[in-house]
Formats: C-alpha cells, structure tokens, sequence
C-alpha cells in the first residue's frame, strides 16, 4: 500500500499535467497502450504470461468498466477542484466497499457499516461544503468516481481468488484499451500528445499500473476493507504537492472532513480485527 500511495499521488500531478492536451478519454487510452506493452514485456521476463486465461470473462469486463467509469471521473475532477479535495472526496471509497461487500462478498451490513456510512456522508458535506444552487461539478465527479473504484475493488477481491495479478493487470489494460478508443474515438478525433507531454503520458500509465500491482497485491493478502483505508496518508502527500507544484491553497476543511471519513472508516477496520481475532481464538 505504500506502493500505491507513491504511485497514485505521481498519477494526480501527471494527470494534471496532461490534461491541457488530451482528454479524460484519451489520456485513458494512451496509458492503457502503454500499459499492455508493460503487462507483456514484465510478463514475459517473469515468465507468467501463461497465466493469462479467460476465465470468469464477464467478472473481468464487471471489474474494468467499474474502474474505467471511475478513473475517468477522477482524471475529470482533478482539473477542476484542488488535488487535495479530489482526494479526501476519493476517500469514501472504503465506505462504499462496507456497503455493497454484502451484496457482492457475502459479508454481513451491520448497523456498524450503516452508521460508518453515515458519518463518511458528513465528512464528504464537510470537504465539499456544496452551495446547493451551485454545486461544483468536480466534487461530484469525484465522489462518483469513488464508487467507480469501490466496485472495482470489490470485483478485484473476487479474482484474487482465481487468478494471478498478471492476468488480471492485462485485461485491466486491454479492456480499457478498447473502452478508451470507442469514448476517445466517438467523434472521429482522437488528439496526439506532443512531444513535451509524452513522458507525463508514460509516467501516467507507468505510475497507475505501478498502483494497481501494489493494490492488487496488497488486496491478495488482507481484507478489502483492512487495505483501503490505509490509503488515507495519500491525502498530506497530494496536498502539500498540489501547494508546490500548483499554488493550491491548504484549506482546513479539506482535513476536518477527511478526518471524519478516515475515523468512520477506523472504527470499521477495528471491527474488523476484532471479528478476525474472535474467529482466530474459535479456530485455534
């Protein structure tokens, strides 16, 4: 999950970076190219590209338009609203998680989850603060896109099961491939990156492939609602990047809010460890 913070964080500033060129579609496009030539060529040194099947089809294409609906929401909302406020609005995708895990994980929705999400409501009011006659389209492109990447998750705990990170890593490329050509290409006009942004392009993809190994990774070996929400330290990271690289201010609101989110989604992970310890002592 470190691996992940570093990576997503990189992804935010390139994202930002390329988005006075090419579109949320397009920037999809390009990083999912690029990202298959990565996927194979790693695959091939390591020699697990035998592991690449097409088993469970329909839960791959479930898992990748769940994630392609939300990267592209999140690539939106980051030219639109301070880096910091995209991310602390990301954060209620562990809320999301508690919430739909029992209808697609079989796990239970207690009134602890119930109120979690309650409180991760209030702290979304608290960072996006929304004028109701003019609610800011990025704040809701962002807390979209945390659902996007709630059911994405989800759907990746579920193939962790059955297949290897390699083969889930390259339909996650192909798939968006494709999905990024049919949005980027609806029009017939497909934008070229020029020559100055092409590295910001690659360190997009290289950085967001980077971020769903460790994820994908980190999702192997705990449970999805223990992983998530460590990655709540992306929020410091994002902020004093946006401060530097972009003059964003630091508004206190942002933390207040994340805060509450991060508490709710504590008070889960607590459960959590207390039931796994419970089942441990019943098993042993």
């Amino acid at each position: 999950m470190a691996g992940a913070i570093v990576s997503f964080s990189g992804m935010a500033v390139a994202g930002r970076m390329v988005s006075v060129e090419l579109d949320t579609f397009e920037l999809m496009t390009y990083r999912s190219f690029i990202s298959i030539a990565l996927v194979v060529g790693i695959g091939g040194m390591a020699g697990t590209l035998g592991q690449i099947n097409t088993r469970n089809f329909g839960l791959h294409a479930a898992r990748n338009l769940s994630h392609f609906a939300g990267q592209n929401l999140w690539f939106a909302a980051i030219t639109m609203i301070p880096l910091a406020q995209v991310i602390a609005l990301e954060f209620t995708s562990p809320i999301w998680v508690a919430l739909l895990a029992p209808f697609l994980l079989s796990e239970r929705l207690t009134r602890l989850r119930m109120f979690v999400a309650v409180m991760g409501f209030i702290g979304i009011l608290i960072v996006a603060r929304p004028d109701l006659s003019n609610i800011e389209l990025g704040s809701v492109f962002a807390a979209g896109s945390a659902i996007g990447f709630a059911g994405s998750a989800i759907f990746t705990k579920i193939l962790t099961r059955h297949h290897s990170i390699t083969c889930i890593l390259f339909w996650l490329a192909v798939m968006q491939a494709v999905f990024g050509l049919v949005c980027a290409g609806y029009d017939g006009d497909i934008a070229i990156p020029s020559v100055s942004l092409l590295p910001w392009v690659v360190m997009v993809s290289c950085t967001g492939l980077g971020a769903h190994f460790c994820l994908t990774t980190a999702l192997s070996h705990a449970p999805a609602v223990i992983v998530m929400p460590m990655d709540f330290a992306r929020l410091p990271v994002v902020a004093l990047l946006g401060m530097v690289l972009f003059g964003e201010a630091l508004d206190v609101w942002v933390f207040v809010g994340a805060a509450v989110i991060f508490g709710a989604n504590y008070l889960n992970i607590a459960a959590e460890a207390r039931r796994n310890r419970a089942l441990a002592r019943a098993i042993y």
